[in-house]
């Protein structure tokens, strides 16, 4: 089963993002997208929903920021995007973080293919315009 969200401009990202955040079925979350298609943006926004008071930004340096919710719920955010081995996940505990059951959000995923669990949710960004995003949901088991 796969959803569609329209998003027609940043103003209407939160409200898109909250209906997101309730239509996913895993906590591991993918997100694949062209370079500058708003996965970062997207994920500001789900924090901003989870009420994560910390600034969100990306991990394409760290490879992985970890924000707290208001309910206390972790979210933990991956940038693969500069990853040059799968191993380099494995070397700062990337299975740890699947065992802990928190939301993991993660860009560039294709990075680490063959280390996926079984279940995840997959997040598609297409761009349709400067403003106007069009977004994917499909579940995986």
């Amino acid at each position: 089963m796969s959803k569609k969200f329209e998003v027609p401009d940043q103003e209407a990202l939160l409200s898109v993002a909250e209906e997101l955040l309730n239509s996913l079925k895993n906590k591991v979350v993918l997100l694949k997208g062209d370079m500058g298609a708003g996965k970062t943006t997207l994920v500001k926004a789900v924090c901003s929903v989870l009420g994560v008071e910390d600034e969100v930004s990306s991990p394409t340096f760290s490879l992985v920021n970890e924000y707290q919710g208001a309910r206390g719920e972790l979210i933990l955010h991956f940038d693969w995007y500069r990853l040059e081995d799968p191993i380099e996940a494995l070397e700062i505990g990337f299975e740890d973080y699947l065992e802990r059951g928190d939301y993991l959000f993660m860009e560039w995923p294709e990075k680490i293919s063959t280390l996926i669990p079984p279940n995840f949710d997959l997040i598609n960004i297409e761009v349709i315009s400067a403003e106007r995003r069009l977004i994917h949901l499909s579940h995986h088991a």
